[in-house]
């Protein structure tokens, strides 16, 4: 999700009437959460579904907006990478649909009490859910984004202002009147999903500044925006910085399943946060496993930044465009054909070299061996640890969330995809019948 650190821009200054609009936004988002606090799980489930058909019955019409979006992205020359993740095709809004039928199936956790335990004195305690309230969600490039956030919102009962790039503020638009033609028809408040319409920066920094109004913000973006609302917000925020994700092939392995899940880890999409940035091979297997996956990749033409071990292997490999590793390689989420690749003496080395220069979001191993499995598990210290699989896996849908808000690498709250019970609350409840304290 993430592109290349940029230095915290100055906070922007906000103008009365875009305050005034900001403002406003939070004071219904604030009334909208109390109504959809108390809707019923049908209702909420309604409005998905009903926004499940309206994103297909709409697919031509959103591609034509969407359109708008991608010309004046090329226009501006945009990166390719940062260009695919503009776009609506109809498998996306596939995706999206189903996404929010998933949701619906769903059961509805709201209002659920965990962990009731009678006490000595007579009381009951337990644990109930509930909604936090009202969400900023602050967004680039993906407009897809618009129904994950808003199909999590409905479903957890929350409400929420959406602000997504200016970079796709044609798609944002035409998404957001679908989610509000399906609240509203489903009998829920208009303002429980709202999008900021002015693409004015200034608006992020007042939106994040309410806390009066907005209970959490959730970035999802380049480093550079995260960065900031870390910096400037006086709201909690759920986010993660960068998608330094590794994969590390094992002794024992099984070289044919390792050769495919590292391809599919590193290529099957270049720019999501968790496709894999770093291949960490043991000394055991990297005379065998490396040329092959090296040949795929030269195939594919993906630049292989390698340690002096691992560049010697890929040398006889034709077509390999191969470079020298610097240490900055190994920290560097690189969001294109790149990979950096190093020789490591075993589980133990590739642990540690994971936990130093990870970002935390998503790891994996590719192993026969079941203890050196159970080790990567317990010590690797990332919000979603995998063995023998992709690390393109790390996904609220994958995941069978649904749907995500984003992907936290913080350890408290939420960790890893957030889906609806990330974007709730426990609060306890006491049962009595009578008893009063001694």
């Amino acid at each position: 999700m993430n592109s290349a650190t940029t230095a915290h821009p100055s906070p922007t200054p906000v103008h009365a009437s875009l305050e005034a609009h900001i403002q406003a936004l939070g004071q219904q988002a604030k009334t909208a959460s109390a109504l959809m606090a108390k809707a019923s799980a049908a209702t909420k489930n309604q409005a998905l579904r009903h926004l499940a058909a309206l994103l297909r019955a709409n697919t031509d019409a959103l591609q034509l907006d969407n359109a708008k979006d991608l010309e004046r992205a090329r226009a501006a020359g945009l990166a390719e990478p940062m260009v695919d993740r503009l776009k609506l095709t109809p498998k996306v809004l596939e995706t999206c649909a189903q996404g929010c039928e998933q949701l619906a199936a769903m059961p509805d956790v709201i209002g659920e009490v965990l962990g009731m335990k009678q006490m000595p004195s007579g009381i009951r305690v337990g644990q109930m859910r509930v909604p936090i309230g009202v969400f900023g969600m602050i967004f680039e490039s993906r407009p897809n984004v618009t129904i994950e956030a808003a199909s999590l919102s409905i479903k957890s009962g929350n409400a929420c202002i959406l602000r997504g790039g200016s970079e796709a503020i044609e798609s944002n638009k035409a998404l957001a009147k679908l989610v509000q033609l399906a609240l509203t028809e489903s009998g829920l408040p208009l303002d429980a999903v709202q999008l900021v319409q002015t693409t004015d920066r200034a608006a992020v920094g007042q939106l994040i500044t309410m806390p009066q109004y907005v209970d959490v913000v959730i970035p999802r973006g380049g480093k550079g925006l995260i960065e900031r609302i870390s910096a400037e917000a006086k709201v909690p925020v759920i986010k993660h910085l960068d998608g330094n994700c590794h994969t590390y092939v094992d002794d024992p392995c099984d070289t044919d399943m390792a050769v495919k899940v590292t391809d599919n880890a590193k290529t099957q999409k270049y720019s999501p946060c968790n496709a894999s940035e770093s291949l960490l091979v043991a000394r055991g297997v990297a005379a065998e496993f490396l040329p092959k996956i090296g040949a795929v990749y030269a195939a594919k033409g993906v630049e292989m930044r390698c340690c002096p071990k691992a560049k010697a292997i890929l040398s006889q490999v034709a077509g390999a465009n191969l470079k020298d590793a610097t240490e900055q390689d190994w920290f560097e989420e690189y969001l294109a054909p790149i990979i950096s690749i190093k020789v490591v003496e075993g589980v133990d080395e590739a642990i540690a070299h994971i936990n130093h220069f990870s970002s935390h979001h998503t790891d994996a191993i590719l192993t026969r061996d079941h203890l050196h499995a159970q080790r990567f598990l317990r010590e690797v210290d990332s919000a979603s640890v995998m063995v023998n699989t992709s690390t393109r896996f790390a996904d609220g849908f994958e995941y069978g969330l649904g749907a995500e808000i984003g992907i936290s690498t913080d350890k408290f709250h939420a960790r890893g995809p957030v889906g609806i019970e990330g974007l709730t609350s426990l609060k306890y409840v006491v049962l009595g019948e009578g008893e009063v304290r001694s």
